[in-house]
């Protein structure tokens, strides 16, 4: 698998003729079981075929059980710079519900090794959790802040069909999620987090100032991206594409030199809907001045319009030509975004 996904690099260097690579990031699935050895041969096939930036920002994720002290010093050995590690909870009950496979202890011993060794560390929190009191978050977020970690990422918990909390939902064993409780502890979490110095960039994300995801930030604001391996998806600006997500017909298909995706062009209302859709989830917001330069002033005044209801309710923010959820929007920016898109353009 490892040697396929370079090959793909390899293949698919021609997607990003002109372009400058800034971030590489070891996602999805489990990638920190990848040796050092791997690792370093992966970023080689980039290094080889793509134009560098300087100050690369080199990702991978991890969770806490993954994390053994020598691991962690062996990572910190390899050119990767920035740790994403999958913490949800510094409580048993809950990594319990959500049926982690580390515990409270690893929770906590693996960022106390992680700190010593890697100045860029992102971990993940999960709100909204039934049984989480607003008193239990407030204590997973200050923890979080004990250990100094300069970026948070935070979801609502939700219920994935065919999981094993979504059975105990299903049987009244355990209470659904509670969308009142999660705005609560959401609104909870932007206070703490403001206070302590970091930015709420983007719904999901808090980082200081130097410490924004430049992965994810690039996704947000409509840069291109390539995604290699199974399941991984790329943009080029107006197409997207993804790779079949079966593991063998992937390695029978790098092994043909074919490519293993699919692809589709983005009509106009599919390109404006994502950068309305990502960009209400930013401190950058929508550019009314963009949407008219880009799309046309149908649709800048169709936004408008849409817009204008939830600027009454306070949900909205127009100011100096750009368009932002209030902090009250927040939470609900993924629905007010729905509500802005463009449907039914004949195109």
């Amino acid at each position: 698998m490892v040697l396929a996904i370079a090959k793909e690099i390899a293949m698919r260097k021609d997607e990003f003729a002109g372009q400058t690579v800034e971030t590489i990031y070891f996602g999805g699935g489990t990638p920190s079981v990848l040796t050092n050895a791997e690792i370093q041969l992966l970023i080689d096939a980039v290094y080889s075929n793509y134009s560098i930036g300087t100050n690369l920002e080199i990702t991978l994720e991890a969770n806490p059980d993954d994390l053994s002290v020598d691991r962690i010093i062996e990572l910190s050995k390899s050119p990767i710079n920035r740790l994403s590690i999958g913490i949800q909870s510094f409580f048993e009950e809950d990594l319990k519900l959500m049926n982690r496979a580390h515990n409270a202890l690893q929770a906590e011993a693996c960022l106390a090794e992680a700190v010593k060794h890697f100045d860029n560390i992102s971990i993940d929190l999960i709100y909204g959790t039934p049984g989480m009191s607003n008193d239990r978050w407030l204590q997973n977020v200050n923890k979080a802040l004990a250990f100094g970690i300069p970026h948070i990422s935070s979801y609502a918990l939700t219920v994935e069909p065919k999981t094993a909390l979504h059975k105990l939902v299903q049987m009244g064993t355990v209470a659904a999620p509670s969308d009142a409780v999660a705005h609560e502890q959401f609104l909870l979490l932007i206070d703490v987090l403001n206070a302590n110095g970091f930015v709420h960039y983007e719904l999901s994300n808090f980082g200081k100032e130097g410490y924004f995801s430049r992965n994810n930030t690039a996704y947000w604001l409509g840069k291109k991206y390539i995604g290699i391996g199974p399941s991984a998806h790329s943009y080029n600006g107006t197409h997207r594409s993804w790779n079949i997500a079966n593991n063998a017909l992937y390695l029978n298909s790098i092994n043909e030199d074919k490519l293993p995706g699919e692809k589709e062009k983005l009509t106009l209302a599919d390109r404006y809907n994502e950068y309305v859709m990502t960009g209400l989830r930013t401190i950058w917001g929508v550019s009314v001045q963009r949407v008219e330069d880009e799309f046309g002033p149908l649709y800048k005044n169709y936004m408008l319009k849409e817009a204008a209801n939830f600027i009454a309710q306070g949900l909205l923010l127009l100011d100096n030509n750009i368009l932002t959820t209030t902090r009250e929007g927040k939470f609900l920016a993924d629905g007010i975004a729905s509500d802005l898109f463009f449907i039914n353009l004949d195109e």
